[in-house]
């Protein structure tokens, strides 16, 4: 099963939903009885009680789940992990979290170029700010500046700050600051985090979707505003690799779903290369559990999206690692 919540969805406002569907039942009122046809398993019986967990139910299921309590256990979840970048005010942030910030892909509108010659330009004026926070410093992928903060904290390359709460590596791979490192330097401060004790699968919840946005997602890039607005990292191929050699899960659904609207398929052949095809549930997928899709519904996506637009070397790709299409 796959959920399908509103933005920020919040325990108070589904709440209030049941509320009002039961309200809507108690006066007959035609919306309320086709809802409780649609998505109660027992529509007659509930329609007799009226009862706010059969509303409850109704209003769960209508949102993919099997009943409130996953549901309510979702959000609990989600409360910890999700974020709106867009919800952050750069104009009350200081200088080392203004250029994580201007950094990062956000996945919302404000993803441009444009911003990221901003954070280019911002530690040109103020050099420094990397050594202000591990954040800073993994937005830049200085690892020099990460090994003095390291060398201090260890723990740092775990921690979550900045702006988004993130950790080092997500700022690390979320960024797109056109900073001139090589990817000498972006592998060593990638390495540098990860023997600290990194996570090469943490990740966040977009707005509260219950697809997580990982690091991995953040080395492929791409979306739904296209390559220019949301690229993939200059030495993906080479950041993957090495996160998928120190752990990273392989089945990232959302970085599948980003790479799915062009034809390009250096993505799936180095997730199935790391044993795609036949991954064990990631840590994600048993965290979250009916609230993400399941393996079948992320490749009947990409059957039909590859089918619709013509992607036959995706097709076969797919056929040759033992999916349907």
């Amino acid at each position: 099963m796959s959920s399908c919540l509103p933005n920020n969805p919040s325990l108070e406002q589904l709440r209030g939903d049941a509320l009002a569907l039961q309200s809507g039942l108690a006066d007959g009122g035609v919306e309320a009885v086709a809802f409780i046809r649609r998505y109660h398993p027992r529509p007659d019986a509930a329609l007799a009680d009226d009862s706010l967990a059969d509303a409850e139910l109704a209003v769960a299921r209508s949102y993919g789940f099997s009943g409130w309590p996953a549901l309510v256990r979702y959000l609990d979840i989600a409360d910890g992990l999700s974020l709106e970048p867009s919800a952050i005010d750069e104009s009350a942030l200081g200088t080392a979290d203004l250029f994580c910030s201007l950094s990062s892909l956000r996945y919302d509108h404000t993803d441009h170029p444009d911003r990221w010659e901003a954070a280019a330009e911002l530690l040109s004026e103020n050099p420094g700010l990397v050594d202000e926070s591990v954040w800073a410093a993994a937005s830049a992928t200085d690892p020099d500046a990460i090994a003095r903060h390291l060398g201090v904290a260890p723990e740092l390359a775990s921690a979550r700050g900045g702006p988004f709460g993130w950790t080092p590596l997500m700022c690390l791979t979320y960024s797109r600051a056109p900073l001139n490192q090589s990817v000498e330097q972006t592998l060593s401060a990638t390495a540098l985090l990860l023997d600290a004790g990194a996570d090469p699968n943490a990740g966040y919840l977009w707005c509260g979707m219950s697809t997580p946005f990982t690091v991995l997602t953040g080395v492929f890039g791409e979306g739904e505003q296209g390559p220019i607005r949301q690229p993939r990292h200059r030495f993906g191929e080479k950041l993957a690799t090495l996160l998928l050699e120190r752990g990273a899960h392989p089945a990232d659904q959302q970085s599948i779903y980003n790479r799915m609207f062009l034809p390009d398929n250096a993505h799936l052949e180095l997730l199935f290369a790391y044993g795609l095809a036949d991954a064990p549930p990631s840590a994600w997928e048993s965290l979250l559990g009916e609230a993400m899709e399941t393996r079948e519904q992320m490749w009947q996506r990409q059957v039909q999206w590859a089918a619709e637009h013509g992607f036959t070397e995706r097709l076969e790709l797919l056929a040759g690692n033992g999916v349907d299409v």
